[in-house]
């Protein structure tokens, strides 16, 4: 959970009602954050004290002083949540634009900006505004590598405005607090020295472009996600601020933007007004930034109640959320419609919004039952059977290995002379690597490959593995099923046949499965040798027939097999659906 520091005097003016310590530590509480620890200021000579808060990790629009006070005071009904809007323009006035350059889809792709207009800061909020920039970069943002915020002196920069891609040569400019200009590459190798910007270097580093954004002068505005431009800087007299934010994310970008707009756009001298900045894309459409719209979300009371364990009626439920910064509206004696501001990106679902109304209705205060139903827990059975078996292969001289669940198609087709369209695997839409396409059919490859890692180890090799393989079936709702198998090898310089063959009939005993001479009815198991597989010995190997049907294969790997592996000496295996067994 991040954690902030406020002052307490200018949280208690901003809230307009003092606390004592225990009090205060009792309101963060009930809102559901936490009041980690209170540090003395020596400046102030123990007239003031920080409250060092804990804020839950998605609630971005409390990651300022700006931010907690608000949520605060609406939560005490001292204040309404703003109505926040964009600025209107008459027939003279045309909106600030960005114009994004097709080279930036190799880096960096996505750009929003904003504009606050006739911000009065002071020198408390000028720090607030910087440290919710940081806080953002270290939470959402993950460093910089999804979002980078930029702010600029709109007053010192000449619109519209650029943003491009460059060759690290081609970008010269004097960077923040610098008194020298250098050009990027050089920028790079000096901040990778830096303690704050060195994390940061390593984003841009190794490709051949870096995104740069400059105004209608050949001004550089910033070298995202480094560093901004000196030129621009702002201070706390800056009056109309600049906002972009460059990243490869569009909805966190969006976040990010609304946030800081605000969180500060209070300070404006139109309070809660936002100037929208035009952002043309690379195939020449425009899109207005900010989107401040509200999302709706019609809500059943009567299912809150049953979720919370409590029960309101629908005034006080309204009033309960009103209270969480949601703006409810009463539909009918059952229904609310909650417009959930840009501030609350933390609302996704209807469990949301039940959270947010039993925080406000006070966890304390809802009473204790007892459960109207009694269950006693217990251990899946197929995982109960799974450890048993496990247990007993271990004990026959096996080591238990875990491989990955995902493998290449290579790995259980074309290696083993089969087609790839004749298995029914469920395939990765957007493999990043061809090691991992599919998700496995087979606890065999990924044996045969630990194998071949490891063929320095002292003859023979014995390993196992019970777990699950991915089978598409287009009867299940999500289209595949996941089938719980054993699979197990022995890899010596003879094949070892007879000691797999053990390994089954010892399997069999445990379950209580006998063999079945006579091959002709649907009782204990037998092996039909009377098949073909591509990736067995010819002649050295049967299907596992268990009550009538086919469980598994058992059998000498064919030499090719082995061989597409990287191993040298024969292999005999055996893979076993143990489902059938619990």
């Amino acid at each position: 959970m991040p954690t902030i520091g406020v002052k307490r005097s200018l949280l208690f003016n901003a809230l307009g009602q003092e606390f004592t310590d225990e009090e205060f530590d009792q309101l963060c509480f009930d809102y559901g954050i936490e009041l980690d620890k209170i540090e003395p200021i020596p400046e102030s000579k123990g007239k003031d004290v920080e409250y060092k808060i804990d804020i839950p990790a998605n609630r971005y629009d409390m990651l300022c002083l700006e931010g907690i006070s608000r949520a605060l005071k609406i939560f005490l009904q001292k204040d309404e949540l703003p109505k926040f809007h964009l600025s209107k323009f008459n027939e003279n006035q045309k909106p600030i634009r960005m114009k994004i350059l097709p080279n930036t889809q190799r880096i960096r792709p996505i750009v929003v900006c904003a504009v606050l207009r006739n911000v009065t800061f002071n020198a408390e909020s000028y720090n607030s505004f910087i440290e919710l920039q940081d806080k953002l970069h270290q939470n959402l943002c993950r460093n910089r590598t999804l979002v980078a915020i930029g702010t600029h002196d709109l007053d010192t920069i000449q619109p519209p405005f650029i943003y491009d891609a460059q060759q690290p040569k081609q970008i010269k400019f004097r960077s923040l607090k610098q008194q020298n200009e250098m050009q990027a590459d050089e920028m790079l190798e000096f901040y990778s020295k830096d303690s704050h910007l060195k994390r940061y270097v390593s984003i841009i580093q190794d490709s051949d472009v870096y995104p740069v954004i400059y105004d209608s002068n050949n001004v550089v505005l910033s070298l995202p996600p480094i560093i901004n431009g000196d030129h621009s800087k702002m201070s706390v007299n800056t009056k109309n601020v600049f906002i972009e934010c460059t990243a490869v994310d569009l909805h966190k970008a969006n976040v990010v933007l609304n946030i800081i707009l605000t969180m500060f756009a209070q300070y404006c001298s139109k309070p809660f007004e936002i100037e929208p900045v035009e952002v043309e894309q690379v195939d020449g459409t425009v899109i207005l930034y900010p989107n401040l719209n509200d999302r709706t979300e019609n809500v059943s009371v009567k299912k809150m109640n049953q979720r919370i364990g409590i029960q309101v009626d629908v005034e006080t439920a309204a009033t309960l959320l009103n209270r969480m910064s949601l703006r409810t509206e009463i539909l009918d004696s059952d229904t609310l419609r909650v417009n959930i501001p840009v501030t609350r990106s933390d609302i996704l679902h209807f469990c949301d919004i039940v959270e947010d109304c039993a925080i406000a209705y006070g966890f304390n205060n809802i009473n204790k039952t007892v459960p109207k139903t009694s269950c006693i827990g217990n251990q899946f059975e197929l995982n109960r059977v799974s450890d048993l078996i496990r247990h007993s292969v271990a004990e026959s001289g096996f080591t238990e290995a875990l491989t990955f669940t995902l493998c290449s198609c290579a790995d259980v087709a074309e290696k083993f002379g089969k087609n790839i369209e004749n298995i029914p695997a469920v395939h990765i839409a957007n493999p990043k690597t061809q090691d991992f396409q599919i998700g496995r059919t087979s606890l065999l490859p990924g044996l045969l490959k630990t194998i071949a890692n490891n063929q320095g180890t002292a003859l023979p090799i014995q390993l196992f593995e019970v777990s699950d393989v991915i089978l598409k079936d287009l009867t299940r709702e999500i289209g595949s099923r996941n089938e719980r198998r054993l699979c197990a090898v022995y890899y010596n310089r003879s094949p070892g046949f007879e000691i797999i063959h053990g390994l089954l009939d010892r399997i069999m005993t445990l379950v209580k499965i006998s063999y079945n001479d006579t091959k002709s009815n649907d009782i204990g198991y037998y092996l039909n040798n009377q098949c073909e597989d591509s990736a067995f010995f010819p002649g050295r190997h049967a299907e596992i027939i268990v009550r009538g049907e086919k469980r598994g294969t058992i059998g000498v790997l064919h030499p090719n097999v082995i061989e597409q592996f990287g191993l040298k000496l024969p292999c005999s295996v055996i893979e076993l659906n143990i489902e059938p067994f619990v």
